[in-house]
C-alpha cells in the first residue's frame, strides 16, 4: 500500500515538473493596449524614475494574426520636447492595424532633460525587442518596419542609417539582435541638423544650446545614407512652414543616389503635423498611396 501510494505521488510530482516546463516554454503573451518597457530595471543613462524617464512601448494588434505577422514602430513627433502620441501615435497605429499590421508606438525620452544618444539608443532597443520577441509574439522577424513623423521622423531616420547587427557576447540577449528595421515610413520629417531649413526646436532639444558641428553632421540624414539603408516610403507637404519640405526633397535624393528603393509625395497644400489628415480631402489619400506602397514591397497582401 506504501508502495503504490509512493509511486503515486512520485508520478504526481513528475507530472507537475513537466507541467511547469511546459507553461515556462509558452511564448509570452501581449495585450491589446499593454505597455511594455524596454528594460526590465533602469534605462541606460535614466535620470529617473518617472513615466517619462522609462521607454516603452505599447501595443496595438490587429483583429487577426498569423504567424508571422508584419510589424511597424511608430515614433510619434514633438519636436524632441514632448509626443504627439494621439494622431501621431494611437491613431495611426489603428490604421495599421486595419491593413493587419500589428503596431506598437514608442515613449522615447525627450530633451531637454535627455540629449542624444539617448533618444537613438530607446529607438534602437525597441527595434531589437519586437525582433527578439518575434517568435513569441507572432511577429514576421523579416518585415518589421520604422515610422516617423516630424522629430520622430529625425528618430526613424536616424535608426535606418545608424543600425548595427547587435553586439554577440552582450549579456542582454535582446541587444544581440539586429537592429535595422526592413522599411522606413517618414511623414514631414525632420532630417538635417545643419543646414537653414532645419528644425531648430528640435536640433536644441536633441543637441543642446551649443551642439559639436560633427555630431550635428552625423544626425544629418542627408549625409548618412548608404546604400543598405532601408527601403524608404516619404511624404511632405509644401506648404509646411515648420519643418520645409527640403529637408524631405534632400533625403530623398540622397536615398536615389544610393540605390536605395524611396518613393516621395509632396502636396501642394497643408500645414505641419497633419497625421493621417483624415479631416482633409487632400492630404488624405497619402495614406492610401502608403499602403499601396507596402502591398508592392510584399509587406503587406
Amino acid at each position: 500500500m506504501r508502495k503504490a501510494l509512493r509511486r503515486t505521488l512520485i508520478t504526481a510530482v513528475v507530472l507537475v515538473a513537466c507541467v511547469s516546463t511546459t507553461a515556462r516554454a509558452q511564448p509570452l503573451p501581449i495585450a491589446d493596449g499593454q505597455v511594455i518597457p524596454l528594460w526590465s530595471g533602469a534605462a541606460p543613462g535614466a535620470l529617473g524614475t518617472d513615466t517619462t524617464d522609462i521607454p516603452a512601448i505599447t501595443v496595438y494588434l490587429p483583429r487577426a494574426m498569423n504567424s508571422a505577422t508584419p510589424t511597424v514602430l511608430i515614433l510619434p513627433g514633438g519636436g524632441y520636447t514632448h509626443l504627439a502620441s494621439n494622431h501621431e501615435g494611437r491613431q495611426v497605429a489603428n490604421y495599421f492595424n486595419s491593413l493587419g499590421v500589428a503596431a506598437f508606438v514608442l515613449r522615447y525620452r525627450l530633451g531637454p532633460r535627455y540629449h542624444h544618444p539617448i533618444e537613438l539608443g530607446d529607438a534602437q532597443r525597441a527595434i531589437r525587442v519586437l525582433r527578439s520577441h518575434a517568435g513569441d509574439w507572432r511577429l514576421d522577424a523579416t518585415r518589421i518596419g520604422i515610422v516617423g513623423f516630424s522629430a520622430g521622423g529625425h528618430l526613424a531616420m536616424s535608426v535606418s542609417t545608424q543600425f548595427d547587427i547587435g553586439n554577440a557576447r552582450a549579456a542582454d540577449l535582446i541587444d544581440r539582435t539586429n537592429s535595422r528595421p526592413d522599411f522606413v515610413v517618414l511623414g514631414y520629417p525632420v532630417i538635417s541638423m545643419t543646414e537653414l531649413w532645419t528644425h531648430g526646436g528640435s536640433k536644441r532639444a536633441l543637441l543642446g544650446d551649443s551642439p559639436d558641428p560633427t555630431l550635428a553632421q552625423t544626425l544629418s540624414g542627408e549625409r548618412r545614407v548608404t546604400k543598405d539603408t532601408p527601403p524608404t516610403f516619404i511624404f511632405q507637404t509644401n506648404e509646411d512652414t515648420v519643418v520645409p519640405a527640403e529637408n524631405s526633397l534632400h533625403y530623398f535624393l540622397a536615398l536615389r543616389k544610393a540605390g536605395v528603393a524611396a518613393e516621395l509625395h509632396v502636396f501642394e497644400t497643408g500645414p505641419h503635423g497633419v497625421g493621417l489628415a483624415l479631416d482633409n480631402p487632400a492630404l488624405a489619400p497619402w495614406s492610401t498611396l502608403l499602403a499601396s506602397w507596402l502591398r508592392g514591397r510584399s509587406v503587406i497582401k
